[in-house]
């Protein structure tokens, strides 16, 4: 699981131990932006979208396909179909989503054209 920061940051070390990586979007994206993304107070600090997170999914994503390992990510942005275009650009091999957002995620999945 990448969830932490440090996770993704020495994922070169990690990813010739490991078959996969799941990234653990909720968790990275909290640890990420010191935020506490249930404490409504602070919840406009916790930006999912945040250059940050994106960065550190990307460096995993590549150190994981260097180590010849799958990426898959999981938690809320991976149905969040906005980044899912993103996400497929990176590399990710796999969204795992709640059933209620599989259909939506498919049907965006399908309308990309990663050839452009």
């Amino acid at each position: 699981m990448i969830e932490t920061p440090a996770a993704a940051v020495i994922s070169d070390k990690l990813a010739p131990l490991v078959d996969f990586f799941s990234v653990g979007t909720n968790d990275l994206t909290q640890y990420t932006l010191a935020c506490d993304r249930q404490n409504p107070k602070i919840e406009r600090f916790c930006n999912t979208h945040h250059e940050a997170v994106l960065r550190l999914i990307e460096l995993a994503a590549r150190n994981a396909h260097e180590n010849g390992a799958w990426i898959g990510i999981c938690g809320e942005l991976a149905a969040d179909t906005s980044l899912t275009e993103t996400f497929l650009r990176m590399g990710i091999d796999e969204l795992s989503v709640s059933p209620p957002y599989v259909l939506k995620v498919r049907d965006t999945v399908r309308k990309i054209d990663l050839s452009k």
